[in-house]
């Protein structure tokens, strides 16, 4: 492995935790919007992430010459949770209440977001550790020469 590649993995590990962290800050403030653009309470989002497109070592050789992406992982989409229900809550007094004084409040659990913060947090710091430890072991191999 390259060690230019090996900043790239932890690289486009750091980028697609933060956007996690981005998508779940945004479920948590609209945890209570009832009324989106289209009408309906807003829906719960998930990230999916996957590999970066994995490479033969054939490739790799080809590519030496050319700058190389390297792996890691990359967001693939950004769904809608569409699995779990609308909160309903009895309120006639709201606005958007139906005929029965139910309002439909978005599927976003408090905990349930907390709990994929502290997941997307750890992911995080751990791409960091691993960053810092390649550029520890490059600074290391450049004091090599100098003894």
């Amino acid at each position: 492995m390259a060690l230019f590649q090996a900043f790239d993995i932890s690289a486009s590990g750091m980028t697609a935790e933060r956007f996690r962290t981005d998508i779940i800050a945004e479920n948590v403030a609209n945890v209570n919007t009832t009324r989106t653009e289209n009408g309906t309470p807003y829906r719960r989002k998930i990230v999916t992430f996957a590999e970066k497109d994995s490479t033969s070592f054939a490739d790799l050789l080809s590519r030496t010459a050319r700058k190389y992406g390297g792996n890691g992982v990359k967001v693939t989409k950004v769904l809608e949770d569409e699995s779990t229900d609308y909160i309903m809550k009895y309120d006639p007094a709201h606005p958007d209440a139906d005929e029965n004084g139910y309002v439909s409040y978005p599927n976003v659990n408090i905990v349930t977001e907390m709990t994929n913060l502290i997941d997307a947090s750890r992911g995080y710091e751990a791409n960091v550790t691993a960053f810092n430890a390649i550029k520890a072991m490059a600074q290391s191999g450049l004091q090599v020469g100098k003894q």
